[in-house]
């Protein structure tokens, strides 16, 4: 529980730079994210694989620059080939490089630093909708605290023992009710004219972000790592605390993006 307590007082910022949005989100989410793929692609080190991270501070500088000039879907699909041309060009020092280095380095870059790029956007994503940036972040912590006091209290049948042990059906469904109480309530308060949007998102994120989070499992016990870092009193380094938000991000944007604008 304690750990649970200073791991959430560690998100204070988060939540400063969400209220001050803008450039000040904008630049919060490009350092997390580069901490993030730092600690991804470090993991992938004890199964003797080395992505390139220079590759992905690159091309985290292109993306994040393509926005800031305004350019239209051409740059950033530039962005796309660059960012693979310059991932497979990496090995062209084959005798120290593998195949599974430069496949690495292409997952990290779209998996962390894109992913996470979609808080940006739905900051972005006009008056409307901007605060459902907040939605973002309540629907993948909110999972995860109702699923984790849900599965102490009622669980009994595990949800994917092979992944992730401690996980349970109880939990995972106090989860998904969890963040569509919470979305529901930032709907209600701050966002009224899109509140069943905001408890249709809470429901999907609470399905999504969890499967972030067994993804992120998979990776990890393939690299035969407990935790991606230490940062985080309870939840280890970045990634452990982001894995569910880089799949609520793009959720969110592309809800928004089809479905209210």
């Amino acid at each position: 529980m304690k750990t649970r307590i200073l791991s959430g007082l560690m998100m204070v910022p988060f939540f400063i730079f969400i209220l001050l949005g803008g450039y000040w989100l904008m630049a919060f989410i490009f350092v997390i994210s580069l901490m993030g793929v730092y600690e991804f692609y470090k993991g992938f080190h004890s199964m003797d694989v080395h992505p390139s991270y220079p590759i992905a501070v690159c091309s985290a500088v292109m993306l994040y620059c393509v926005n800031l000039l305004g350019g239209d879907e051409r740059w950033f699909m530039l962005w796309f080939f660059l960012t693979i041309l310059a991932s497979l060009l990496y090995l062209f020092k084959i005798e120290e490089r593998k195949l599974e280095d430069a496949m690495a380095t292409i997952t990290g870059i779209f998996y962390v630093v894109f992913f996470m790029y979609n808080m940006v956007l739905v900051d972005q994503s006009g008056p409307s909708t901007h605060l459902m940036v907040w939605i973002v972040l309540f629907s993948a912590f909110g999972t995860d605290i109702f699923a984790y006091f849900g599965g102490v209290a009622f669980g009994k049948h595990k949800l994917c023992p092979k992944i992730s042990p401690k996980k349970t059906i109880e939990g995972s469904v106090c989860g998904i009710l969890g963040a569509m109480l919470l979305c529901g309530l930032i709907g209600f308060f701050f966002i009224k004219p899109m509140l069943m949007h905001c408890i249709i998102l809470g429901a999907l994120g609470g399905v999504i972000t969890q499967f972030g989070d067994l993804t992120a499992s998979i990776f990890k016990r393939h690299m035969g790592i407990k935790d991606y870092g230490k940062l985080i009193p309870g939840h280890g380094g970045i990634m452990d605390r982001f894995d569910s938000v880089l799949f609520a991000a793009p959720m969110v944007y592309f809800y928004i993006t089809f479905v209210i604008l």
